[in-house]
């Protein structure tokens, strides 16, 4: 039985989802909140399971395993009190929307910090958890050693991989998320209202285009498929609403600094204009 103490910030609903497999898993998983309280949720899966996951309240102990799914743009607040706490041999495990989360707050060098790369679907409504899909996690933090823990995690997280090139599955899924999501921010729109034969979708080939020059100069091989790719993932999820859109409802900041945002500092270090982001950016 792993022994392993996993500390959670972003009790959210992805936060939620992969706390309840490492519980599973046999590990003891402790909430990190503002309030300092013990959590309960309960997950509801489409096909009528139900599952409930109680998180007690994190102490002050160290902190050797750290799952953070806040959102990107909480990150420093969140992780900034905690870094005197990390353990040298600490292990960061980022389950988040867009990349440079971890940019805005540098962690010692000696914290082994990996990514989750997920298209898994949930919401939250009150204390319930709905998940709506659960499809393939990638992990990795481009080394191919993967951690000891990993072995105990995969029997009870469906769909989770050791990814070498973690860095590549994140632009690929980056890049989608940098067509879709501003655009129905914009709008107002469900995912598959961008597909409307119009204004919407030469939007989307616009902005998948400049995406596929800014990763084409990347990675040589890069497919540029990245209009093809987005209009599949609108179509599958034609019903839902976009993280960022649902922000933007809700008067949350969004993550577009770290989508579009993070896109566009790239480009500008290789020297490269993206205009239809910039302009996208400026009006959301």
């Amino acid at each position: 039985m792993p022994a392993d103490i996993w500390h959670l910030i972003g009790a959210g609903s992805m936060g939620t989802l992969a706390a309840s497999r490492l519980l599973a898993a046999g590990f003891d998983v402790r909430v990190i909140s503002r309030q300092g309280r013990s959590l309960q949720r309960r997950l509801r899966w489409a096909d009528g399971r139900q599952q409930g996951v109680t998180l007690p309240a994190a102490g002050d102990e160290s902190i050797r395993r750290l799952l953070v799914a806040v959102k990107a743009g909480d990150t420093r607040l969140a992780l900034q009190p905690l870094l005197p706490r990390l353990c040298s041999d600490a292990q960061i495990l980022r389950l988040q929307n867009g990349m440079g989360s971890l940019d805005e707050e540098p962690v010692p060098a000696s914290v082994r910090v990996l990514h989750l790369v997920t298209t898994d679907g949930a919401w939250r409504s009150a204390e319930d958890i709905h998940v709506v899909a659960e499809n393939d996690t990638l992990i990795g933090d481009g080394g191919d050693i993967p951690p000891r823990w990993l072995a105990d995690l995969l029997p009870h997280w469906p769909g989770l991989k050791w990814c070498q090139d973690i860095e590549r599955a994140q632009w690929q899924k980056l890049a989608v998320n940098a067509v879709i999501n501003p655009l129905t921010a914009l709008h107002r729109c469900r995912n598959g209202e961008l597909l409307d034969g119009a204004e919407r979708e030469q939007k989307m080939a616009q902005l998948a285009s400049e995406v596929d020059k800014l990763l084409s100069a990347c990675y040589p091989d890069w497919p540029m498929d990245t209009l093809q790719r987005s209009r599949d993932i609108a179509r599958q999820t034609a019903a839902n609403t976009s993280s960022m859109l649902a922000d933007v409802l809700a008067g949350r900041e969004t993550e577009l600094h770290f989508i579009n945002g993070y896109l566009l500092r790239r480009a500008q270090r290789l020297g490269l204009a993206l205009p239809a982001h910039q302009s996208l950016t400026c009006q959301l």
